[in-house]
């Protein structure tokens, strides 16, 4: 039995009301809320959201956009004096989980504006825009009016807009769409390993944890005649589809449903597991974050039992987590070791994103000494 949705109740114009709750990272529905407007301003409404109460929006949807804006910057304001109460992190361990506090802290706050979706998805606010396909594609068919987050539905606005523009990918000489609640292939590094790696075999592949299809598609490229892609994630599969259909490659790659590995044996198995070995706050951020390494552990404990006698796994991994100690390159090894597995070549790429040159970013003391590696593996 389908358990009832959960209910966001409020008191309006001395009326005991509710709606729908929605929120993509499970949050709960808010205990407190009050209704806003055009003449709520910045301190006020940053004072509330700290306390907890949410904000109702019944005026212009730019008006709540730029509050939304202005809370961000309010939070985001470095004090002119560093308060003696604030946390120096010792190690880079700690200044992560410390990274991760103030994220999740400052998106309970920006999560505070809410707005009210009718049941076809619109908005009934001043100069709201046409929210339909974006939410459609994000939420799937609307079905009953709800209230959300503006922080989720800009989010979605965002995706949509990724989804339609695409990510230009060298090495395919086209683009990939990513869906919302997809991670995007936006750090090419990756890829550009995926293009490079001599193959072992031009005959199967099995891609596990497929996410957008982009290495599918490049293995494809490269010449491989069947490739077999799995995720257990469905906004993945979709979105894995929707771009193999695009480039023309329905007929050499074949989607999966599965946790992890499909039945039978290959000469090539590639993995691209979450990279950091922590909890993610969302479900969305289960493409960044392997709660206890448990995607990469399955992956070496079981890929020696679906590779061929002469075949190779290829592992792709940042070694991101090494630098913020939350794994040390020895489990790596060992775990390798462990699943009968050995070491054949490992090809290494620096990273290209923004994030690995910025040096306010409070994670930049890890991030300069980033690699992101190719792992090649064989049978012991």
């Amino acid at each position: 039995m389908t358990p009832p949705a959960p209910q966001l109740q409020w008191t309006e114009n001395d009326e005991a009301r509710s709606c729908r709750w929605h929120s993509e990272s499970g949050a709960p529905a808010p205990k407190r809320v009050q209704i806003a407007d055009d003449r709520m301003n910045t301190e006020t409404a940053y004072k509330l959201a700290c306390e907890g109460t949410a904000l109702l929006w019944r005026g212009d949807f730019h008006n709540a956009k730029q509050l939304l804006q202005a809370l961000a910057r309010r939070i985001d304001k470095k004090p002119a004096k560093a308060s003696k109460k604030a946390k120096i992190p010792e190690n880079a361990t700690e200044a992560f989980h410390l990274h991760r506090q103030a994220q999740s802290q400052r998106a309970r706050v920006l999560a505070m504006i809410l707005l009210p979706f009718e049941a076809d998805y619109s908005l009934p606010l001043r100069r709201a825009p046409d929210v339909k396909l974006a939410c459609t594609e994000a939420y799937g068919p609307p079905t009953t009016a709800f209230v959300a987050s503006m922080r989720e539905l800009l989010g979605i606005i965002g995706a949509h807009e990724w989804r339609k523009n695409g990510v230009e990918i060298a090495a395919l000489g086209e683009k990939i769409h990513p869906h919302y609640g997809v991670f995007s292939p936006v750090r090419g590094e990756y890829i550009d390993l995926v293009a490079k790696a001599p193959l072992p075999s031009t005959v199967l592949a099995f891609d596990i944890g497929v996410g957008s299809g982009v290495l599918s598609a490049v293995l494809a490229k490269r010449g491989i005649k069947k490739i077999i892609a799995t995720d257990q994630d469905q906004r993945a599969l979709a979105c894995a589809r929707d771009n193999i259909g695009r480039l023309g490659l329905t007929n050499q790659i074949e989607l999966q449903e599965a946790d992890l590995f499909p039945a039978g044996l290959a000469p090539l198995i590639v993995c691209n597991p979450p990279w950091l070995p922590a909890r993610p706050n969302s479900p969305i951020e289960y493409a960044v974050y392997d709660p206890d390494s448990r995607m990469l552990q399955g992956f070496l404990a079981g890929v020696a039992a679906h590779m061929e006698a002469n075949g190779e796994a290829w592992l792709i991994m940042s070694d991101f987590a090494e630098h913020l100690g939350l794994r040390t390159a020895a489990e790596l090894t060992g775990w390798i070791d462990a699943g009968g597995l050995t070491v054949i070549a490992k090809m290494d790429i620096k990273p290209r994103h923004p994030k690995s040159t910025d040096s306010t970013d409070p994670l930049h003391a890890a991030r300069v000494k980033e690699v992101t590696s190719l792992w090649r593996l064989k049978l012991k």
